[in-house]
């Protein structure tokens, strides 16, 4: 799961080909776009001029200038030297020249809110130089907007994997949005999104994604207005894979979960489920996250000091809420209540050891299962979960989901 610091910035990672825009150049006494040699015996002054001309996308003296296709290129020549820096440090911004010499762009997303200056110099067949310069302001924060998403790029999921994103501002113009976030399966099944809020834009397919197939999501959403005068600022391509199919069922009135792989089963083990005062939400759930060993505290969900456990072993979130399927080491001995009875706060237990070592049933599953696998809860007194505690939007109908597509 892409956590926002690192998703953001890993989201912002990726530059675009050059979308430029002509500068300006004058071409009059000893100004950078000056011709080299003079005009003695009588030629004509355009025969002395190169025919070498730079555009430096970002425009002199823009304050909105995008982190994705700021660059340089060059019609009529090549370019010789390209030197991009942050504006009053002077810090150097590195960059690649194309094989062919006409185009420059930065190696690395730019910040936002940054005031940089490019100087570009290039030469025409004879040659005769010109020269532009550059000083802007990236887009800031204020006035843009990303995306938190998930699964990460070049990843192997279970095919309950939604592709969801998280934005940092809220979004006014859905449809604008939506309609510049394409995702695509190699299975040909549709895909459609679907909004929680003004903040959360889901993908699904009617069905689970089919085992083995590659998805493609692309993100065109440079530029792009969300809200009133907030800008998109992300422009890349993601693709990740599905792995084999498993989806594993929980009864709580028989406290069994059966895990099923590619329509076969491979194994019926004891859980304990949520006790009659704290029951486990029935539905179908996404695993979104995979920990070893984590904390868990009833302070975090609203349980005051019922818990504090600080080495929950093979732990995996089923919702945001605080419902996981994890081990249990803390359990009566000599009264073991997997297979028997519901003896948690809601979660999914499984019999193991402290510190997640040994040949356990908790370890088995752990080690068997995938983010974006589906674990399905039914018989439990509680209510079904709600689509959006989690990643689970499998719990919509497919004419409710597509009722909340803006495109």
């Amino acid at each position: 799961m892409t956590t926002p610091d690192i998703a953001a910035r890993r989201a912002l990672g990726a530059c675009a080909a050059l979308m430029v825009g002509a500068l300006t150049l004058t071409a009059c006494g000893g100004n950078a776009n000056a011709n080299s040699g003079d005009s003695k015996g009588g030629q004509d002054n355009a025969t002395k001029t190169s025919t070498a001309k730079i555009a430096i996308s970002a425009k002199d003296g823009s304050t909105g200038a995008s982190i994705n296709t700021t660059g340089v290129q060059v019609s009529g020549g090549k370019l010789t030297v390209v030197k991009m820096t942050v504006a009053g440090s002077g810090q150097a911004v590195d960059g690649t020249l194309s094989a062919d010499g006409s185009t420059w762009k930065p190696k690395e997303q730019l910040e936002r809110g940054t005031k940089y200056e490019i100087s570009a110099t290039a030469k025409d067949s004879r040659g005769l130089t010109a020269a532009a310069n550059s000083i802007f302001t990236t887009v800031n924060s204020a006035n843009s907007y990303i995306g938190t998403y998930t699964p990460d790029n070049g990843t192997t999921v279970g095919v309950g994997m939604p592709v969801s994103f998280s934005f940092d501002k809220v979004i006014s113009d859905k449809k604008a949005v939506q309609s510049h976030i394409t995702v695509t399966s190699s299975s040909g099944q549709q895909v459609v999104g679907h909004w929680f809020g003004s903040q959360r834009l889901d993908f699904r397919p009617q069905e689970y994604w089919k085992a083995g197939s590659k998805v493609t999501m692309k993100i065109d959403l440079d530029g792009v207005e969300g809200a009133n005068g907030v800008y998109g600022v992300q422009k890349k391509t993601v693709t990740f894979t599905v792995g084999r199919s498993q989806v594993s069922t929980v009864d709580a009135n028989t406290q069994t979960m059966t895990v099923v792989r590619d329509g076969r089963t491979l194994k019926s083990v004891p859980v304990s489920t949520g006790s009659p005062e704290h029951t486990t939400y029935n539905g179908q759930m996404v695993i979104s996250e995979k920990f070893t060993q984590t904390r868990m505290n009833s302070q975090t969900v609203g349980l005051g000091g019922e818990y504090d456990i600080p080495d929950v072993p093979h732990a995996m979130r089923l919702t945001t809420s605080g419902t996981f399927i994890h081990g249990n080491y803390w359990y009566n001995k000599g009264n073991p209540p997997f297979g028997r009875e519901g003896t948690s706060h809601g979660c999914v237990g499984l019999a193991d050891v402290q510190g997640a070592q040994g040949d356990t049933t908790a370890k088995w599953f752990y080690d068997e299962s995938l983010i974006g696998d589906v674990v399905i809860v039914k018989n439990s007194p509680d209510k079904t979960v709600q689509p959006d505690n989690g990643l689970n939007g499998w719990n919509l109908s497919w004419s409710e989901w597509t009722a909340g597509s803006a495109v």
